[in-house]
């Protein structure tokens, strides 16, 4: 398996937050004029290693499937950075799964090899409306403790 027969054949397209996805699923109950879930595959590659910092309003469930280890770095809506690593080897601490709480910023980076393939829950269901990219002088300004490492995080200005 490598990256560009996943991307072929799970009909993969560039996510504007970096790497590629697919929306796979989106409940056919809707409340409160939402969605209850969704559901998307998302790849990073070694020439799009990065998920930017942004923030979503609801729960996301992550689930590793394939490939090498993403790490994530999480900012608390307190101010606290967190750090996990999805991936199959339980023994260095990797997780198979992890739930960013809504509010949290979260980025995605591919630890090494040519890719990492996760899915991921939503819930309610995902809505651009609901979603917000970090803009690095926010971010700065926010978290100057924590700057030398977001900055690579942060898309664009």
């Amino acid at each position: 398996m490598d990256k560009q027969l996943l991307i072929t054949q799970l009909r993969l397209e560039p996510h504007p937050e970096g790497g590629y996805f697919r929306r796979t699923y989106e409940s056919s109950q809707v409340q409160k004029g939402r969605r209850l879930m969704s559901s998307i595959f998302y790849l990073l590659t070694d020439d799009s290693p990065t998920g930017h910092l942004h923030r979503n309003r609801s729960d996301i469930v992550h689930y590793w499937q394939a490939g090498s280890p993403l790490r994530y770095t999480l900012l608390s809506p307190e101010g606290k950075r967190l750090t996990f690593t999805l991936g199959p080897n339980l023994d260095a601490g990797e997780q198979l799964q992890l739930t960013v709480p809504g509010g949290f910023w979260k980025a995605s980076q591919l630890v090494c090899g040519e890719f990492g393939l996760i899915s991921e829950a939503v819930c309610p269901g995902f809505d651009y409306d609901d979603h917000a990219m970090a803009r690095a002088d926010e971010i700065k300004q926010r978290y100057p403790d924590h700057w030398p490492e977001l900055k690579a995080l942060c898309k664009g200005p």
